[in-house]
């Protein structure tokens, strides 16, 4: 077999790399090392214009592989190889090395190093490209249906929308309703209906189609298979029913968060947390009452269970504007309301600002209080006494006699680890799901074929919920509707001859069914299924005959990368 010719393209990365990587001398050294035939740097090794350049130099020098010193896999892996494919070479002679991330973030006060530590896993990335193989896509038939966990409104408006687009759906709500905690809301900005017809409306045209069928008192117990072809089950009462679909959607929902005893006076008489305000709005109608009073002033505190420095450290983004559209309605029930607003920042964005502005109008007061020093609720005879420092007036301590305190509570994820045993989804930082990319794939998670969606992601309002599900819908369909799937060939490979069957990569493989024991030549050894093996690696470290593999990452290749990540660096 000849010598593999190789490319390497290194990228700036607009400053990104090249501030703290020398990125000259990591190309200079590529060019100096066995099996590049061509070595060149690039500002923006992803734009549409280097691309082309590199597809150009990829025909007119015949390079069997490409090497891309850039940024991270998980952003532009599938469009280089992409890039590759479309330059007539095969995607999988490819090698992405991560310079930005592994070197130029890591190492920002050492340049020397960073460029050295480069240079070495360029070598390592030439290594593993002169030793690849033309690869094939796995090709899955995939199954037209899609299982919703969760019918809030974001669970419910993906369903409708791959009704719609000819796909079968399996909706499966937990509660003995559809609809989440949104039928529990009075009127909904800016459409001003309340949140039961909301739930109503969708209802209605999810009963209409042939082509869904909703659980209620349902939960999934059961994955097995991949994308395009998974297994599941689902428990229903006292039934357990057996789907295949070709497509997950987690919409769970989210969880309010729930103060502890004695958080901002929580468990005081009069302290009500944001969604029990709104329960006694909707029952409300001229005066707002409360243990048998009258409500002449209200105090709102911001950011309950939201940025704390122990705890929930994010922004729940939804609750400025809840509180505020709920001061509105409860101006509208009382004119006369004194109202005021204690926050740390007023995050109502968008077109959010307009009801803002509209509270205010109608007399509602905002004081700002620091984060370092929050407001103090305490009882002072037979009503409520909030203490607060307004940093817009210059931090002049104020204190507001109250006769209801409601605590604008932030979202939390909602508790379900039957679930997250059953789908193994990664959390976010928040106990959210989390995603791939927030930007480039929003809505994708780790596990092939598994989608998120509302706020089991985070904190969403309505409109943002209803999009990220419009997203999941459309990635469903984009998969499933081709009637096939092309999976990355970098699996597992197991050598018959080499093979003893012992049984050891069985008990460490992480997914079910991936490794199989057959029969072959007479004797007994493990197989893997292509379609199920994520390329983990696991069983190839545990095998103690050397009988696995991995494609993409041969022990010839591992050892090559090794050696040259071993190699001296001549500066």
């Amino acid at each position: 077999m000849s010598a593999q010719k190789i490319g390497v393209f290194t990228c700036h990365c607009g400053g990104n790399i090249s501030d703290y990587v020398d990125v000259q001398k990591v190309c200079d050294a590529a060019a100096g090392t066995e099996g590049c035939a061509l070595a060149k740097t690039f500002l923006f090794a992803c734009s549409d214009s280097s691309q082309e350049e590199m597809m150009e130099a990829i025909r007119t020098h015949q390079l069997d592989g490409v090497v891309i010193a850039s940024c991270s896999p998980k952003l532009h892996l599938e469009t280089f190889r992409v890039m590759a494919h479309r330059a007539g070479l095969n995607p999988h002679m490819y090698t992405q090395v991560n310079i930005r991330e592994q070197c130029s973030w890591a190492h920002r006060h050492d340049m020397p190093k960073a460029s050295e530590k480069a240079v070495r896993l360029v070598r390592a990335g030439i290594a593993r490209a002169s030793l690849s193989r033309p690869l094939e896509n796995i090709r899955v038939e995939t199954l037209p249906a899609v299982l919703v966990i969760g019918a809030g409104p974001a669970g419910m408006r993906a369903a409708l929308a791959l009704s719609d687009l000819g796909l079968t759906v399996y909706v499966v709500e937990r509660a003995a309703e559809v609809g989440g905690r949104i039928r529990a809301l009075g009127k909904l900005f800016p459409s001003g209906r309340p949140g039961r017809e909301i739930v109503a409306r969708l209802r209605d045209q999810i009963a209409g189609r042939d082509n869904i069928v909703v659980y209620t008192n349902a939960e999934l117990v059961e994955k097995s298979g991949s994308a395009g072809r998974f297994a599941v089950k689902v428990r229903a009462g006292q039934e357990t029913i057996s789907l295949k679909v070709g497509a997950i959607i987690a919409a769970t929902g989210f969880a309010p968060y729930a103060p502890q005893p004695e958080e901002f006076g929580f468990g005081l008489p009069a302290v009500v947390t944001l969604p029990e305000f709104n329960e006694l709005l909707t029952t409300s109608r001229e005066c707002l009452r409360v243990n048998g009073r009258d409500v002449r002033t209200i105090a709102y505190v911001y950011c309950v269970g939201s940025r704390q420095s122990e705890g929930n450290q994010y922004c729940s983004r939804y609750c400025c504007t809840a509180a505020v559209h709920a001061a509105i309605q409860a101006h509208e029930i009382d004119p006369e309301l004194n109202q005021f607003h204690l926050y740390r920042d007023m995050r109502a964005y968008g077109r959010n600002e307009l009801i803002y502005e509209e509270a205010r109008q109608k007399g509602s007061l905002f004081l700002r209080y620091d984060g370092g020093e929050p407001p103090t609720v305490e009882r002072e005879g037979d009503g409520l006494l909030v203490r607060v420092r307004d940093e817009l007036s210059g931090g002049d301590s104020i204190e507001i006699p109250a006769d209801l305190v409601v605590l604008v509570t932030g979202m939390v994820a909602t508790s379900n680890q039957r679930l997250l045993d059953v789908l193994k989804l990664p959390l976010s930082a928040g106990g959210f799901f989390n995603e791939i990319h927030p930007k480039l794939r929003p809505v994708e998670t780790v596990i092939d074929g598994v989608f998120i969606a509302g706020a089991a992601q985070a904190p969403k309002n309505l409109a943002e919920s209803v999009a990220s599900s419009m997203a999941a819908a459309a990635n469903c369909s984009a998969m499933l509707l081709k009637g096939h799937l092309d999976r990355a060939p970098l699996v597992a490979k197991v050598s018959a001859e080499t093979c003893v069957w012992c049984g050891e990569c069985v008990k460490v493989c992480p997914y079910a069914g991936a490794i199989v024991e057959v029969e072959r030549d007479g004797k007994q050894v493990a197989d893997v299924v292509p379609e199920l093996c994520k390329g983990c690696g696991a069983c190839a470290a545990v095998c103690p005959s050397a009988a696995i593999e991995l494609e993409g990452y041969t022990n010839a290749q591992v050892t090559a990368m090794i050696d040259a990540l071993a190699a001296e660096v001549v500066s």
